[in-house]
């Protein structure tokens, strides 16, 4: 039996579920808080856009994390997507240089 690999998370996902329902916080109120448009949290809550370093400095100053904290969930989430994307191809196509002797 094959196990299961789980679906990248997108840092929206996290920003909806962690941040703004246990706030009681709408996405309008943080674009507001946050100084950009509402449509722009919308996207990133929607998984349609990325956590930009603006954004990340933004929601980092607005929730006492850090920006790298936004950065880090959006590369996490990059790099899970290209690594599915890629699968065994990886292992084929990418091969170290031998160490001379």
């Amino acid at each position: 039996m094959a196990t299961r690999k789980l679906a990248p998370v997108h840092p929206g996902e996290v920003l909806q579920l962690e941040f703004l329902e246990p706030l009681g916080l709408s996405q309008n109120r943080l674009a507001l808080g946050i100084g950009v448009p509402a449509r722009r949290i919308n996207e990133i809550v929607l998984g349609k856009r990325r956590v930009s370093a603006d954004t990340a400095l933004r929601l980092g100053r607005y929730f006492d994390t850090t920006p790298q904290f936004w950065l880090g969930l959006q590369t996490d989430f990059d790099l899970d997507v290209v690594s599915d994307e890629l699968g065994d191809r990886l292992d084929r196509e990418v091969h170290a240089p031998k160490a001379a002797t």
